[in-house]
């Protein structure tokens, strides 16, 4: 009997994803616990394990093929031994797997079981991939790729379902082979070329660059939170030659480990205890009520290709230092390759962002909502103190407190940089 394979739902929000890549072709034979698919959202890209034994007997939804609705058939599996119709993937948040079929029954499509060879005709969002003027049809792996290379995709024929740009398409394209019809580029898109027209420039002066699913959801959020919630800067410096001095002592002590201590760690560390001290600024604001969290859940945000993702250190305050610093490595790594499981960026209490390494002295950052504070730290360099009435030079680092004025209100984020700035002044109050 016959065994759908759906989109399977990554995150409580996920409606649509991209179908990045099979891993298994029609007539082959998969087991249990088999990775048969990848796909991709605007965050991460994740795998998709069979559940069922079978034969594939048909792939419903090609590679590359984007907004494809979840709980739709992307695979048909032929059960053995008169397998009955169970789901034959589903969503956990280890692994991207389906939801189970007889819910997605009622979801799918009617026309998707009585057509088993067809194309995917029920993913409208996944539409033929052609020039079509105002849009480029093409996978996101496509447009970063293209975007690295500095190919113009308006220029290029995709080789996918119904022209579709994917990944072969771009991955042997040189720049040179897409510029020659560069100057006409943005005739191809005439509502942005009016759009910026507007703006008064002109049209020809630029190339344009499509928007992927990250830059729009980053876009979107960070809009979405710098109009609706109503936030204000607290700013503090830091003497922080203690912390880099008990920093040194902390990573010859692990050196054989193999782990090294970032200030960023430490700086985690503090914000988690700091927030275990001052309770009141380890919370969330929702209209039915201010959600005072248990743990110090310390979301760090991490650049990669295309936007921003922030990955989270659970439980923040009940880990030492060498831990955090692991941690963190391995979270800041996955999250550039987009491997990080849904549960490992979502969610989160507080929200630490660094540009010290790249010699920003101070700024503000936009509140992640829901979450109801976030720290930008800045550089640490030598600067002129007072110390008992006389000049002397201190390695000072700059932070802004960023906080929802809904939840923390002046007072209350004034006393957690106070605690704040203690723990760092003073690395060993850390670990008592």
């Amino acid at each position: 009997m016959s065994i759908d394979v759906l989109m399977p739902a990554l995150s409580p929000t996920m409606e649509e994803g991209t179908l990045a890549k099979w891993h298994v072709k029609k007539g082959d034979k998969v087991s249990s616990g088999d990775v048969i698919a990848e796909i991709e959202t605007d965050k991460a890209t994740m795998e998709v394990e069979a559940v069922d034994e079978g034969v594939v007997e048909d792939i419903l939804v090609p590679e590359g093929s984007e907004g494809v609705k979840v709980n739709t058939p992307i695979a048909r599996l032929a059960g053995e031994d008169g397998a009955s119709a169970a789901p034959a993937a589903k969503a956990e948040p280890v692994k991207a797997e389906a939801a189970p079929k007889a819910e997605a029954a009622k979801a799918a499509p009617p026309k998707a079981e009585a057509a088993p060879s067809a194309k995917p005709t029920a993913q409208t969002p996944a539409a033929p991939a052609r020039h079509s003027g105002e849009r480029i049809f093409a996978s996101p792996l496509a447009r970063r790729i293209a975007g690295q290379k500095g190919l113009d995709l308006a220029q290029m024929q995709g080789s996918g379902p119904h022209g579709r740009i994917i990944k072969r398409d771009v991955e042997g394209a040189t720049p040179q082979a897409a510029k020659p019809a560069a100057a006409g580029a943005t005739s191809a898109a005439p509502r942005q070329a009016q759009t910026l027209a507007q703006m008064g420039i002109p049209d020809g002066s630029y190339d344009l660059i499509p928007l992927d699913g990250m830059r729009k959801t980053v876009a979107r959020r960070m809009t979405d939170s710098f109009r609706d919630v109503p936030h204000f800067p607290l700013t503090i410096d830091l003497e922080i030659d203690g912390l880099l001095a008990s920093r040194a002592k902390i990573n010859a002590m692990l050196e054989k480990q193999g782990v090294k201590v970032s200030v960023n760690d430490l700086v985690i560390k503090a914000a988690a205890v700091a927030l275990k001290q001052v309770p009141e600024a380890n919370a969330s604001y929702s209209p039915e009520g201010i959600a005072m969290h248990h743990n110090a859940d310390i979301a760090m945000a991490v650049a990669i290709e295309g936007g921003l993702i922030t990955p989270i250190i659970r439980k923040a305050e009940t880990k030492g230092l060498a831990q955090i610093a692991v941690e963190a490595k391995d979270l800041a790594e996955r999250a550039r390759t987009r491997k990080l499981k849904p549960d490992e960026f979502q969610g989160g209490t507080f929200s630490v962002s660094n540009l010290g390494m790249f010699g920003i002295k101070s700024f503000g950052s936009i509140i992640n909502e829901p979450q109801g504070c976030i720290l930008s730290v800045g550089a640490g360099e030598p600067r002129p103190v007072v110390k008992n009435g006389q000049l002397a030079i201190a390695t000072v680092m700059t932070v802004t407190l960023s906080c929802d004025h809904r939840v923390v209100d002046g007072a209350t984020g004034a006393r957690w940089l106070q605690a704040f700035k203690a723990l760092i002044e003073d690395p060993i109050t850390m670990i008592v």
